[in-house]
């Protein structure tokens, strides 16, 4: 295969790693959390929760949905749901989420981290569009390589987001004072882990396409070999 193909191929893939960080980011289902269910004909309150928002749903447990010792669900059954935002910036002010104080600073933790992705992100992309709209082959290659590090910077805080609200969902469960007994991770989550490997993967292939030509003959070296332009 062209090394030409190879980075388009590189760049394609790229797209659709962006494309899931963001939706990962503005969406609010990266975990689904549910409270005991004692009784049958009764209305619990399941939540669900991204970066930003939480939101409770109000769900009518009739007997064909009810299973002795789980929670309360699925989410995905009709009710009633209230979001509101997180208030991860306000001074002043000393919220409780989930009736676990450190829940906020795990959130404000995740969502900072996931802005500095969409930020590496930015910068890829220009560094990117330098590249394509560059005279020269060797300042194609040149910005090729700022925007393959940019991008596997954007994966590896992808991850890091993804670890920070692994352990905020783990932490918040295993806590005394919780009432949530159940929980599972959405499809916001799996969108971010795509993102992680997506970016981080490709952003190295193409950091490696935009090297000099390894030499043919071993008494070269990388800078004696002749390079390879990406027309």
């Amino acid at each position: 295969m062209h090394k030409r193909t190879k980075i388009k191929v590189a760049i394609a893939v790229l797209m659709v790693g962006m494309a899931c960080m963001f939706v990962a980011v503005v969406t609010d289902h990266w975990a689904v959390l549910s409270p005991r269910m004692e009784k049958v004909n009764e209305t619990c309150e399941a939540a669900h929760f991204g970066l930003w928002r939480l939101c409770k749903k109000s769900i009518y447990i009739g007997p064909e949905s009810y299973i002795e010792g789980h929670g309360c669900g699925p989410i995905s059954l009709p009710g009633e749901e209230n979001c509101t935002y997180f208030k991860h910036f306000t001074p002043g002010q000393d919220a409780e989420i989930f009736e676990y104080k450190t829940q906020k600073e795990y959130n404000i933790s995740a969502a900072a981290i996931s802005i500095f992705s969409l930020a590496f992100m930015i910068l890829g992309t220009l560094c990117l569009m330098a590249s394509c709209s560059g005279k020269g082959g060797k300042q194609r290659d040149y910005l090729l390589k700022p925007a393959g590090m940019f991008y596997a910077f954007a994966g590896l805080c992808a991850f890091i987001s993804v670890e920070v609200m692994r352990q905020s969902v783990k932490r918040m469960i295993e806590s005394e004072d919780t009432i949530w007994i159940e929980y599972h991770y959405a499809w916001s989550f799996a969108c971010a882990c795509s993102a992680f490997v997506l970016l981080f993967l490709s952003g190295l292939a193409l950091l490696l396409l935009s090297m000099p030509q390894m030499p043919r003959n071993p008494w070269e070296t990388c800078m004696d070999a002749e390079p390879e332009q990406v027309e």
